[in-house]
């Protein structure tokens, strides 16, 4: 499960000159029109959470570019994305922690989605370009590039985490006012999170400069299976009900779309409105009412 980064740690963060675009990359501008077609043509999926994680990329790509094209957008335009990275393909059931390779594993999987994701957020994608920022920390920078010119670059940060607080300062000056910067799957969610010294500057760096992108993400709330989403310019929140194996797993929407994250507390309070009974409760109650699995014969 060790993935050794190709790169060596860099002391310097290059950003990509302009060059002259070359007919040899038709090919893969080619490649990515269908992805680009169908995202324009493509209607809004009702389901809450994506069902794919080809889904989960289009999404995620779509709401990329409604945040930066929004009329209400701010520049720089500087965006979070929470990303929920499918479980590896050896993965099996019994498995205690399906990464436990931790972000080293996840790296190579990361790399390719994300470079997928800005290759569909530009405007004729050119060259993507990327540097390692730390070994350790498994922390990358990527740069893609449009043909349409410099200020259509979108640039990202893969795992940044606390001990990059001021690479991610640079990197925010050098790409400058006109281009997008991405944090993807950050490692930290809070000032807190950097320390007593550290914390004022984190949010003059990052916390006062970023907004939401796009997010899937998943957690227990009161032992339920929530998910959120953001997809611009709401957050979205659901449960997963699969205690029933005749009806299968089922979506159950929360609250209402909001435009900032709901808390906790707020999702507790509306699951037990809509579900009083626990989970355990309801599994009880289903075992009444059907008896066990093992004894319920196999499907009709």
């Amino acid at each position: 499960y060790d993935v050794i980064l190709a790169s060596p740690a860099i002391t310097h963060i290059h950003i990509p000159s302009r060059h002259t675009p070359h007919p040899s990359k038709m090919a893969s501008a080619a490649l990515l029109a269908a992805l680009t077609l169908s995202l324009s043509i493509s209607p809004p999926t009702s389901a809450l959470i994506p069902a794919t994680p080809r889904q989960q990329t289009q999404r995620a790509i779509r709401s990329i570019r409604d945040a930066i094209t929004s009329e209400n957008a701010k520049k720089p335009h500087r965006l979070y994305i929470d990303y929920l990275i499918p479980l590896p393909p050896e993965t099996k059931a019994e498995d205690i922690d399906p990464w436990p390779g931790g972000l080293a594993q996840m790296y190579p999987y990361a790399e390719d989605i994300l470079k997928e994701i800005l290759a569909g957020v530009v405007e004729e994608p050119g060259r993507c370009s990327s540097q390692v920022l730390s070994e350790p920390d498994c922390c990358g920078f990527f740069v893609q590039e449009s043909e349409t010119g410099p200020s259509d670059d979108v640039a990202a940060i893969l795992f940044p985490g606390t001990d990059q607080l001021e690479k991610i300062a640079e990197i925010d000056d050098m790409v400058g006012d006109d281009r997008t910067l991405l944090l993807f799957n950050r490692q930290f969610t809070r000032p807190a999170d950097f320390g007593f010294l550290s914390g004022e500057r984190s949010k003059e760096v990052v916390f006062d400069r970023f907004s939401w992108g796009f997010a899937f993400q998943e957690f227990a709330c009161r032992g339920e299976d929530v998910k959120l989403t953001f997809e611009t310019p709401y957050w979205r929140s659901c449960i997963i009900c699969d205690e029933d194996v005749e009806l299968g797993a089922r979506e159950l929407d929360l609250l209402e779309p909001m435009a900032t994250r709901p808390g906790y507390e707020e999702l507790e309070k509306k699951i037990n409105e809509v579900l009083p009974q626990p989970l355990w409760m309801r599994k009880m109650g289903e075992v009444d009412s059907k008896g066990f699995k093992f004894q319920r014969g196999g499907p009709k």
